[in-house]
């Protein structure tokens, strides 16, 4: 059969990438086209845009950019009618992707959402477009099964966090190994993770690392995105405490001792990796003050909101500055606060159910379009 896959973001492709292995698996014959990055490229199938052309941060930046947006929903449209899939996946990236099952949808081409949008975040009133674009929904928080079924009367499918994948399948890197191969000494490591858009990398990473001084008996490593080049991050290498790897976050934050995370998806990773973290995160004027007026939620940390309480701390705007920064991190040090965060993140992958996401899902939707 054929499947095509519209992945927007980094997140997206990693998520994408398992589920292609995963659809490989059930149905041999598969051809697979799709928009993503360079781990679903690695899967296998053909690559038809880069998430990295397509990523942009906050409503003012899609304004600025929205002829941009506007040509790329045209030349998908154009690229699904010539492929002619069985499916269209939509991983996530609802701006983009609900748009094109809306279209789809009248075309007659079965549309399946993996990792649905966060309408219980905003925009609430898109559950309609959901009803009417989507044959299938696959949720991967619990909270969501409940809200789409019991809330909504719309029926999905929970099939667990495709995180826990991720994570249980990959190589355990060594240590030693792994300082010695990035020159890192043997102070305890601090991870920076401060996104994936130049927009929110420059801002954060100021930020960051205002309070490198404060710690000298740590060392401090930028997580580099693998949508960016070095080139980019090099402008904030000049502290001799700070130093760069690109592509290997897991890696990373299996050796580390603590992190300051931006908010989104590293926030959960973080945790699934037992590294205490602060959440940080500071966007522009403009689109502050337009999300914090549309959006109720307590919480902008994934962690926080599957527990429904504040398990990590969440440094957001005018809070997010070097001086709480500063003592937030040092609470990550203190031996019973540490102790607590991990119980909490124990207690946080249990939520989220076991392996086999990408398995479960690639199953359901083979054994669906078959049908």
């Amino acid at each position: 059969m054929k499947y095509y896959i519209i992945a927007g973001e980094a997140s997206g492709d990693l998520h994408g990438s398992n589920l292609m292995k995963a659809l490989l698996k059930e149905d041999s014959a598969a051809e697979i086209r799709f928009w993503g990055g360079d781990l679903m490229e690695k899967a296998g199938g053909t690559l038809v845009k880069h998430y990295r052309e397509l990523a942009f941060m906050g409503f003012i930046e899609v304004v600025f950019n929205l002829k941009t947006i506007l040509n790329n929903i045209k030349f998908c449209k154009k690229d699904i009618e010539n492929f002619q899939p069985d499916v269209i996946i939509f991983i996530d990236y609802p701006g983009f992707n609900m748009r094109i099952a809306k279209w789809a949808k009248e075309k007659g081409i079965r549309t399946h959402y993996y990792i649905s949008p966060q309408i219980w975040a905003w925009k609430e009133n898109r559950i309609k477009d959901i009803k009417r674009d989507f044959d299938k929904l696959y949720v991967i928080l619990p909270f969501e099964k409940d809200f789409y079924e019991k809330k909504h009367g719309f029926p999905v499918e929970f099939v667990g966090h495709p995180l826990i994948d991720a994570i249980h399948n990959r190589t355990v890197v060594d240590e030693n190994s792994f300082r010695k191969e990035h020159q890192l000494d043997e102070k305890p490591i601090v991870a920076l993770l401060p996104g994936s858009r130049k927009q929110e990398i420059s801002k954060m990473l100021s930020l960051m690392l205002s309070v490198v001084e404060d710690f000298p008996n740590h060392q401090f490593v930028i997580a580099g995105a693998p949508s960016q080049e070095y080139a980019f991050y090099s402008q904030f290498l000049k502290n001799k405490n700070v130093h760069f790897i690109a592509n290997r976050t897991y890696d990373l934050l299996s050796v580390s001792q603590a992190a300051l995370v931006t908010s989104g998806t590293a926030t959960l990773e973080t945790a699934l990796f037992k590294v205490p973290e602060v959440v940080c995160y500071k966007g522009s004027w403009a689109s502050y003050q337009i999300a914090k007026r549309i959006i109720t939620l307590k919480y902008i940390s994934l962690v926080n909101l599957i527990m429904d309480r504040e398990v990590v701390t969440e440094l957001i705007q005018d809070e997010c500055n070097p001086k709480n920064i500063k003592k937030e991190l040092e609470k990550l040090f203190e031996p019973q606060h540490r102790k607590q965060l991990l119980e909490q993140f124990d207690e946080l992958e249990q939520k989220l159910g076991g392996i086999g996401a990408s398995e479960k899902t690639a199953k359901m939707i083979v054994n669906s379009v078959k049908g």
